[in-house]
């Protein structure tokens, strides 16, 4: 246990400023709000026709099965939060959940964990805009991800429950555009369903081969980044009308939502796709083009580019309140946390916290997404890990009794979790684990030499009094 239950009162030095503490972020949005909100940062529709392409490369007709395999590790994955998130809902995330639970250096490794996806993963799913653009305009996809980016910032810093509404609108024509998908898939299938379960993918001259099960689970880092933004619930916490009556149920609906736009569009794709070739292409447009005609696909294309744009809104929205929380609980010099913990007048929105993350992910924008893809893969698989560990801790001491959602088959949801994640792991790249590793390795340096021999007055965990009461679950 660490003294990271309630907002920090620490005495400061006479010769230096007090530090004042960021206000409380405003309740505004209910359960609608707020699901609408989380299925938008799942960005379901985006994850299926920007991260899901290249995979059908890699695993062939085997891509259906290894998202489902994920999927039913997600499930795990959304009781930790949902039992968690419901413990310790604060805006912080995974680390306040961590630190609170399991101390606060395990905090500090699982927020530059959620760091490095916050900050990669809006760029990733921007760089798609281009392509989808196609049919109307012709634009460097880099030069398209970076006005995304900018566009969300704006959006980011408006009111929370217009932009509830907003991105609600763009999310009907994200399901609007993988249900059309889905149904020109199953309707010119033309291999059996057997495919599904005993993948294969094209070895080159026509000759198919066999997917093996460790080629699966080494996509499985990638596959759990497609169903990820069901966790975004946790981050809104503080802003959820009832959290403890409402994030649980938000978690777990939105992955199972989530989850069916996905895969269902993907296996229709498996099957429909003319030959291997066109399937391990990944050409989403050219195959809703074949399967339809061109009018089809200009109206797909641009419910996707839609789509894009409202990931990048609700994602700068969700991790601006990363960098919020971290100012709150001062993990920074006392500028930077003044700095993020800045909250607008008008809209109550951390303003500067979403301007640091928005205008950097369009510089990232430019970076080869092939590297940031990879690295937030081993990212998320590595927090995920840390979440079930702190879940592994949520039934002791004054928290055994504490009112939250309570998940079934505690702790062997949670150990598991650990080992079969840890196994993932050690399938990824050397590259990808290097360059996590050195991110992390940093972190764990700037612990050391500033957090750590400043313990009374940097990174003290911090959830809101009002959170902490014994209302009923």
């Amino acid at each position: 246990m660490t003294d990271t239950l309630h907002p920090p009162t620490a005495p400061h030095s006479p010769l230096a400023p007090p530090i004042e503490a960021p206000k409380s972020l405003k309740r505004s949005i209910g359960v609608v709000g707020g699901t609408l909100l989380t299925l938008s940062c799942l960005t379901p529709a985006s994850s299926l026709f920007v991260i899901v392409p290249p995979l059908f490369a890699d695993l062939g007709t085997g891509t259906a099965l290894t998202i489902v395999v994920a999927a039913v590790l997600c499930v795990a994955v959304a009781f930790c939060y949902s039992e968690l998130g419901t413990l310790i809902p604060s805006a912080g995330g995974e680390y306040a959940m961590v630190g609170t639970l399991i101390g606060r250096l395990a905090g500090w490794i699982v927020f530059v964990l959620s760091l490095i996806v916050v900050m990669i993963v809006p760029p990733i799913i921007a760089l798609g805009t281009g392509e989808y653009l196609a049919p109307i305009m012709q634009i460097d996809p880099k030069i398209a991800g970076a006005a995304v980016m900018l566009l969300a910032t704006v959006m980011g810093l408006l009111d929370l429950r217009a932009n509830a509404w907003i991105t609600g609108i763009f999310l009907v024509l994200e399901v609007v555009a993988a249900a059309v998908v889905a149904f020109l898939g199953f309707s010119h299938s033309s291999r059996p369903a057997s495919v599904l379960i005993h993948p294969v993918t094209e070895a080159g001259h026509g000759v198919s081969t066999a997917v093996t099960a460790g080629t699966i689970i080494a996509g499985l880092a990638i596959a759990l980044f497609v169903l990820q933004g069901f966790s975004t619930a946790v981050y809104l916490s503080e802003e959820m009308e009832n959290p403890r009556r409402t994030v649980s149920r938000t978690v777990l609906w939105t992955l199972g939502i989530g989850a069916v736009v996905v895969i269902v569009p993907t296996i229709a794709i498996t099957l429909g796709a003319p030959d291997m070739n066109s399937l391990m292409a990944g050409d989403l447009s050219a195959l809703v083009q074949g399967w339809s005609n061109s009018a089809v696909g200009t109206f797909i294309s641009l419910c996707i580019a839609l789509a894009i744009i409202n990931a990048g809104i609700v994602m700068v929205i969700q991790n601006s309140r990363v960098l919020y929380a971290s100012a709150r609980d001062r993990a920074w010099p006392a500028p930077v946390n003044r700095a993020f913990g800045t909250l607008s007048k008008r809209f109550g929105a951390p303003w500067i916290a979403t301007l640091a993350v928005g205008v950097p992910g369009a510089v990232l924008c430019f970076v080869p997404v092939e590297t940031l893809s990879g690295v937030t893969g081993v990212a998320v698989a590595a927090m995920y890990i840390v979440v079930a560990l702190a879940a592994l801790g949520s039934r002791r001491g004054g928290h055994k009794e504490r009112a939250a959602w309570r998940m079934p088959l505690w702790p062997a949801v949670p150990l598991l979790l650990v080992v079969v994640l840890a196994y993932v792991l050690t399938q990824q790249t050397a590259t990808d684990l290097v360059i996590t590793g050195v991110i992390v390795a940093a972190s764990l340096a700037y612990w050391l030499c500033y957090l750590r021999p400043r313990q009374s007055t940097r990174w003290v965990i911090s959830v809101p009094e009002e959170e902490m009461g014994l209302e009923n679950v």
